[in-house]
């Protein structure tokens, strides 16, 4: 007789087969910060997914520096929905809506088309899992609001900016130098107030505004940032009106596409007089733009001085090793014929303080060439291993904490427009409106300033490695230098220290400082 056992199934020997998830992440500009913020959505993303043990981490898409508004122009989500008809994604998370697409259109035709391939998006801020919804409603209204969300947002900004710039109530968050900010007033720090006075004096002596600031570094004042005074700051002080104790607001202004430009008047420019305590009398001030104009004129230079101070490639580059002075462009003249030569700026004012010699142009240009080659020729036993060092150090916990401050300042900001828009309706008084934003303005200046001291430390090693990979791409190509280039020189050179007439050091943009020999 036949017998017949059952085997049960071994449940615990059958895996359960994980999800498929992917995430997608976009930042809208190309600079560093958002960058910065870029990279720790990543970690963030990368650690939610592989927290969860029913989902196995397929990968992350992201798009840089592009706008969310046209799908057709974002590399990243495209290959994504690529990916998703290959059936290598199952399910995909996302920040928001206003990440995904901001056209109405295109955030439910890729919706429906990802829906068709059976594949899920769960929008994080609203809460929204296009798996298990109803209909469509929902989500054509929030992608409706998230198309004209940057819109709206700008332009209440706009509207109460515009209302604090007419009636005086507009907070400057970082005065000049020779002022500081008490609860939304600007007040008078009575020592720098002295050096402003002295600065106006002096120019207005017939002083010209390196002389100044050289008078000021020599006697160890520092800038507002504790820093080294410059021409530029001088003519900066010299021309800003705050010192009358006026203020004219909306000198700048953006455009439709978030693009920031000087107003000259495109749009409205408003002048609040007597906003705040003067150091400098209008006559003072009068004069003395009447004397920087008639200097501009005399030079030929208007406002547009840079041109003057960066001519040649090696402009602000060399600096000195004994002193640390910028080394100035010189007109030799021999009987064995004239050259250029590079020589200390201490050195030329007074040689007791400064003992460096003069270097020459060509030997500096040698020099650079020189270096170029070695690294050309060597560049698998240099630049490869710096490379992976780079690229070894982890900064995922930075990462993730500048995720956290970007959640809080998207939460200030939400804050700061619901009070606009409360201040629009008349449900909110101006003085009401004036204490609550000024505390919120506080509290994101303090999240601002954590979130740049991170993004400064994380940058500097992702700005590393672009310059570094930038450097490899040139030296792989195994060509050798024969002739000095200022476009090549720029593009790898951060500066030059000279060591004496005989040794200098570039320093180049991917961190390595280079030792090179001076030949006569």
């Amino acid at each position: 007789m036949k017998r017949i056992t059952k085997i049960g199934a071994n449940e615990s020997s059958v895996q359960k087969k994980k999800l498929k998830v992917a995430a997608y992440c976009r930042v809208s500009t190309a600079s560093d910060e958002q960058l910065i913020s870029l990279e720790a959505q990543k970690a963030h993303y990368e650690n939610h997914i592989r927290a969860n043990d029913e989902w196995e981490y397929v990968g992350l898409y992201y798009d840089e520096g592009i706008t969310g508004t046209k799908k057709d122009v974002r590399a990243g989500l495209l290959s994504m929905i690529a990916d998703c008809e290959d059936g290598k994604i199952e399910f995909i998370i996302t920040k928001s809506i206003s990440r995904f697409a901001r056209n109405t259109t295109d955030c439910l035709e890729m919706v429906r088309k990802l829906t068709d391939l059976g594949i899920s998006i769960f929008f994080e801020k609203e809460n929204i899992n296009t798996g298990s919804m109803e209909s469509e409603l929902m989500l054509s209204i929030l992608s409706s609001l998230a198309e004209s969300e940057s819109v709206s947002i700008s332009e209440n900004s706009k509207w109460s900016v515009q209302k604090r710039f007419q009636n005086g109530t507009f907070i400057i968050a970082y005065p000049p130098y020779g002022y500081d900010n008490d609860n939304g007033t600007m007040v008078i720090v009575p020592e720098q107030a002295e050096i402003v006075k002295e600065i106006f004096a002096a120019c207005l002596a017939g002083k010209g505004t390196h002389a100044i600031a050289k008078d000021l570094n020599a006697r160890g004042i520092k800038t507002k940032k504790n820093g080294k005074w410059g021409a530029g700051a001088i003519n900066a002080i010299l021309t800003n009106e705050k010192y009358t104790g006026d203020v004219i607001f909306q000198k700048t202004y953006s455009d439709s596409n978030f693009n920031r430009h000087i107003n000259y008047g495109e749009r409205d420019r408003f002048l609040c007089e007597n906003h705040h305590e003067p150091i400098i009398s209008h006559e003072d001030f009068e004069k003395v733009r009447m004397v920087l104009d008639q200097r501009a004129m005399e030079k030929g230079n208007g406002t547009d001085t840079y041109r003057y101070q960066n001519r040649y490639c090696f402009s602000g580059k060399i600096k000195c090793g004994e002193c640390g002075t910028t080394f100035k462009r010189r007109q030799h003249y021999k009987p064995s014929g004239n050259y250029v030569a590079w020589t200390c700026g201490k050195h030329l004012e007074n040689k007791q303080e400064c003992s460096m010699l003069y270097i020459s142009d060509d030997s500096v240009k040698l020099a650079f060439l020189t270096m170029m080659n070695k690294l050309t020729y060597g560049h698998q036993v240099v630049l490869k291993p710096l490379l992976r060092t780079l690229r070894g150090m982890d900064d995922k916990d930075r990462l993730l904490r500048i995720q956290e401050l970007d959640i809080c300042i998207e939460s200030n900001t939400d804050r700061k427009q619901i009070l606009t828009n409360l201040m629009a309706t008349g449900v909110l008084e101006p003085n009401v409106f004036n204490q609550e934003n000024a505390a919120l303005t506080m509290e994101e200046q303090k999240l601002r300033a954590e979130k740049e001291k991170l993004v400064n430390f994380v940058g500097g090693d992702k700005t590393r490695i672009k310059e570094l990979q930038k450097l490899m791409t040139f030296t792989t190509k195994g060509v050798m230098l024969t002739a000095f280039e200022d476009e090549t020189f720029l593009a790898y050179v951060e500066s030059i220290t000279v060591e004496s007439r005989a040794k200098i050091v570039f320093h180049l943009k991917c961190g390595l400082n280079l030792t090179e020999r001076l030949v006569s």
